[in-house]
């Protein structure tokens, strides 16, 4: 659903309008069931693409609750990743390269093997 407003200006004798659309969400009210179970309409689930044993994140906010696809959740979380990365400076592959190197400390501390026999 959309809504679209013009805002209506006169100057130097004239007339102009400047016309915004926005898109306006669509609420669909849904009944709470028995044990808190909630049915998405399959409008809402063919949007998003949603089909039975697909995960979904809940998270409370300040207006109310927000149903993510995991997938959604996923991508936001690398994303968030990459932005820490680069404002850390780091590339993936060092921190891959990192995690290699802690890895085979770990290995060496916890079950005596040698960095040079890693691997084998």
């Amino acid at each position: 659903m959309e809504k679209s407003a013009t805002q209506w200006y006169t100057t130097e004798g004239m007339t102009f309008g400047v016309s915004t659309t926005m898109a306006m969400p669509e609420r669909k009210l849904v009944r709470i069931q028995e044990k808190g179970q909630v049915t998405l309409p399959a409008e809402v689930r063919r949007k998003l693409g949603l089909k039975k044993g697909d995960l979904v994140t809940v998270e409370a906010t300040e207006d109310g609750v927000v149903i993510m696809p995991q997938e959604v959740v996923a991508m936001k979380a690398l994303n968030r990743i990459g932005e820490l990365l680069r404002e850390k400076g780091l590339t993936l592959e060092e921190l891959i390269e990192s995690g290699r190197q802690e890895r085979t400390t770990l290995i060496e501390e916890l079950y005596g093997i040698p960095k040079d026999k890693q691997g084998e």
